[in-house]
């Protein structure tokens, strides 16, 4: 059986790595007594993958993994069991039972919402709302980022889905997420900042992500829905 794990990363913990986070998840399981399905071969390993990795130094209320199990009572008990197993700063928010033929969350990602905020006060930017509405209307927005072959030039525009600043004096950012076209929103802060002449780096900024989505058919065209929206929360 398939499940589909929904977790919030805070605090300190949005400095553990994602090498760092599976091997603490793998660990998680075995002590949560859940009875998780393993690898045939020489070398077994728990049947558990990650949606899109977050970043060091990035909060989140929308992490996935899923994970294949052998038995299981409820999806309510596994949640139980794992929040009892957590450290500070990490928190299962549900457990989704998925139908067989849905895909993994590493493939099934397409975008990735964020927000930004000021770590103290707001962002001293004259007409933060016009600027940003201005700044997305561009019908391209070219960043230089640098490469193992050195400095390449990209159109942000195509993987920029929203982009708007909040009432609470907060931005907020809807962007590609998936394996064709990820999106940083660093890269999107960079360039919005020399578009509008500001210096301000994200190391004062508070950056989280707030969901991760996939894209599925509907009868009005393809539309954006949550990972823990798949399948059958319990």
């Amino acid at each position: 059986m398939k499940l589909r794990i929904k977790f919030a990363k805070h605090g300190a913990m949005k400095f553990i790595g994602h090498l760092d986070m599976m091997r603490f998840f793998q660990k998680a399981v075995r002590r949560a007594g859940i009875d998780i399905r393993y690898s045939e071969g020489f070398s077994p390993h728990q049947i558990m993958s990650f949606a899109a990795p977050l970043g060091v130094g990035v909060e989140s209320d929308g992490e996935y993994m899923d994970i294949e199990v052998c038995s299981m009572t409820s999806a309510g008990e596994i949640k139980e069991a794992l929040n009892g197993v957590m450290v500070e700063g990490v928190e299962i928010l549900s457990v989704t039972v998925l139908p067989d033929n849905a895909r993994n969350a590493m493939a099934s990602v397409a975008a990735a919402s964020y927000r930004l905020r000021m770590k103290e006060g707001g962002f001293p930017v004259e007409d933060l709302a016009d600027r940003l509405a201005a700044f997305y209307a561009q019908p391209s927005i070219p960043y230089t980022k640098e490469t193992k072959k050195g400095p390449q030039q990209t159109d942000l525009k195509p993987g920029i889905r929203a982009l708007r600043a909040e009432e609470d004096g907060s931005v907020s950012m809807l962007v590609n997420a998936g394996s064709s076209g990820n999106i940083k929103p660093a890269a999107v802060w960079e360039a919005f900042c020399d578009y509008a002449g500001c210096d301000i780096p994200l190391s004062a900024c508070l950056l989280t992500r707030l969901e991760t989505y996939t894209e599925t058919a509907g009868e009005d065209g393809s539309r954006l829905t949550a990972l823990s929206d798949v399948g059958a929360a319990e």
